[in-house]
């Protein structure tokens, strides 16, 4: 199982890759926004070493502007991140645009991850194209009406059944722990996690009373 912190906030890297639980970090435009990050000007050769330096094995960035330059700066997000010593992993989203620039951006050798999957047909496009992973966006199918865990399920039986080309689905958009659990209760093993649903992995009001009464009992002296 793999979980990666889903931010652009190097604060949050420092403070969740130091739990050892996440493989790597991922990221957006609109993470980066949320940040207070301009994401044209990202300096990736920088984020990538720092992203190393915590202990990532892997980077995943998006692409963005106009189609054309995705493979331009793909290729410059892979040297960024093979030289930190890290797997760099581009994120393209699911347009018919974007779709058709795959080819050019394999050319290049490097992880691909096809983000924003909102139907399991999209599980069909990422196998032909033999990409590395995958992004349906969970919460996002729920805020939509559409019905996420058929959705997840069907996307995994695909995955099941073609294993030699099927893409690692990557769920991403994930709002509370209850989703994570019946996620990989019923066979996911990649998710990237926000913030929020980090520290709330991390704590559980119910143990920290036990431990309250562990340690008061420890105090107490024997009669």
């Amino acid at each position: 199982m793999r979980f990666y912190i889903d931010s652009a906030d190097i604060s949050v890297w420092h403070d969740l890759m130091s739990t050892d639980l996440f493989y790597g970090i991922t990221t957006n435009p609109t993470l980066a926004y949320r940040s207070g990050l301009s994401y044209p000007t990202i300096d990736w050769g920088k984020m990538a070493r720092q992203a190393a330096d915590l202990g990532a094995m892997e980077l995943h960035a998006q692409v963005y502007g106009p189609v054309e330059g995705y493979t331009d700066w793909a290729g410059t997000f892979y040297e960024h991140g093979n030289a930190a010593g890290l797997r760099p992993v581009v994120k393209v989203p699911l347009t018919e645009d974007a779709v058709r620039n795959i080819g050019a951006i394999k050319e290049l050798g490097g992880a691909l991850l096809l983000t924003a999957a909102y139907d399991a047909k999209q599980m069909l496009i990422a196998t032909l194209l033999s990409v590395d992973y995958i992004a349906p966006y969970f919460g996002r199918m729920i805020d939509n009406g559409i019905p996420a865990l058929g959705v997840l399920s069907d996307m995994l039986a695909i995955r099941n059944k073609t294993k030699e080309t099927a893409p690692h689905i990557l769920v991403a958009s994930l709002r509370t722990t209850d989703q994570l659990v019946r996620l990989a209760a019923q066979g996911h093993d990649h998710f990237t996690i926000a913030p929020n649903i980090s520290r709330a992995l991390l704590n559980d009001k119910r143990t920290l009373l036990a431990v309250e009464e562990f340690e008061d009992a420890a105090t107490k002296l024997m009669n």
